[in-house]
């Protein structure tokens, strides 16, 4: 994003964070398996779990990124995500 990587990383207290705002997980990677996993949902997610995230980046600024790509390319990064998720480290 904007030439830096940024790096996803589904720990304990992320996936607790993504889940208090998102609903249970595995509704979530069935919403997603279904393709009915809204931009916002996704955005929440790379958000919560987002390793060492940059100060000045704000969520709005990575939705913005995430729209800017296109979300054909938000979904490898997101497959990998749930990957994790799903069958831990």
């Amino acid at each position: 994003m904007a030439g830096e990587t940024l790096v996803l990383r589904p720990s304990f207290a992320a996936l607790v964070a993504a889940e208090e705002e998102l609903g249970p997980l595995f509704a979530l990677v069935e919403r997603a398996a279904e393709g009915r996993l809204a931009l916002g949902e996704m955005v929440g997610l790379f958000w919560h779990c987002l390793r060492d995230r940059p100060a000045a980046l704000t969520r709005d600024t990575l939705g913005d990124a995430v729209t800017a790509q296109g979300l054909t390319r938000a979904m490898a990064p997101l497959k990998m995500l749930i990957g994790q998720i799903l069958a831990g480290r």
